[in-house]
């Protein structure tokens, strides 16, 4: 499950290694890492568990699932703690076998997105072949007033597993909401874009849109990392360190995934120990102390979002 889990999200984000000749995140140099939670408000297991990582460790970002049963717990603590880092993660599937969730905005609405049952679909190939881009865009922009209604401070889109850059057509959705709300989304350049360059419209699509983040100053990141794999703990824990060590001038986006390998977890999913262990990783003092030690500085997307605007005040 972990091996197939991995193969679709990687499918999806491959769309997002777009090569770029626009001005990077960040001046050269300085080697920055935002550690990155997904899927908050998927369950109760992950809300607290991401809340650790905030709290007790280095995880300095996360996003919200807004379609999912435990969202309205993680957005009253979004709201109650705006110094922390939240953002949308933007979820058109619901994957697991009896863990369903269904869309925010009506169904009537958004016909497309949803499966017989009426809980949207169980993967990514199913969104990429069905959902209509105009519902598409209904239902995200459904997702994003919901977070903000409940007080969520929104700082960022990103995408869960990859499905709203599963086209090219969805892809655009994707960054007009970005400049709509005003708040950067999950997207990658500078890279050799292989994954991209296996979908030639997606890639070419996203070179543009790269234009128009630009344009609207938002920031765009440099690299991104993901192990949702279920290796021992002393194993996930040599191969973060190495993530640290490795990272080159810029900002790396580090996707990490919380939770505790409890009852509900177990029952919901079978990565319950594979968070359970990013979970560790990132509240570990030994952990903490040689992160420090790499040089490396650990921000947030808001950090980012001002650092940018700086620089391009500079460069005005």
């Amino acid at each position: 499950m972990y091996l197939l889990s991995l193969k679709s999200v990687a499918l999806g984000l491959g769309a997002l290694l777009i090569a770029g000749q626009l001005p990077a995140a960040e001046p050269t140099g300085k080697r920055y890492v935002i550690i990155h939670a997904d899927d908050a408000g998927m369950s109760h297991s992950v809300n607290l568990a991401t809340i650790q990582g905030m709290e007790q460790g280095i995880v300095s970002s996360a996003s919200i699932m807004v379609p999912c049963p435990w969202f309205k717990e993680i957005a009253a603590y979004a709201k109650s703690h705006p110094e922390k880092d939240f953002g949308i993660h933007c979820t058109l599937n619901s994957e697991w076998k009896d863990y369903r969730w269904g869309p925010v905005a009506p169904r009537e609405s958004v016909p497309t997105l949803i499966d017989s049952e009426g809980y949207m679909w169980g993967g990514v190939g199913e969104v990429a072949s069905t959902a209509k881009a105009a519902e598409v865009e209904t239902e995200l922009r459904a997702q994003v007033k919901r977070a903000l209604q409940f007080g969520v401070p929104v700082s960022h889109l990103d995408t869960h597993m990859g499905a709203v850059v599963s086209r090219p057509d969805l892809l655009e959705v994707y960054v007009k909401l970005g400049v709509e709300f005003n708040v950067p989304v999950f997207f990658i350049r500078g890279l050799d874009a292989g994954a991209a360059a296996t979908n030639p419209e997606i890639r070419s699509r996203g070179v543009e849109l790269l234009k128009v983040l630009d344009k609207h100053n938002l920031p765009v990141l440099d690299s991104y990392t993901q192990y949702y794999t279920g290796e021992s703990y002393d194993t996930k824990k040599k191969m973060y360190l190495k993530v640290f060590e490795d990272t080159e001038p810029g900002v790396r986006y580090l996707i990490i995934h919380c939770g505790y390998n409890n009852e509900e977890l177990q029952a919901i999913s079978s990565s319950a120990q594979l968070r359970d262990n990013d979970r560790r990783v990132f509240t570990d003092p030994e952990m903490i102390e040689a992160v420090k030690k790499t040089g490396v500085e650990v921000i947030s997307w808001k950090q980012l979002s001002e650092m940018y605007k700086k620089k391009v005040a500079a460069e005005k």
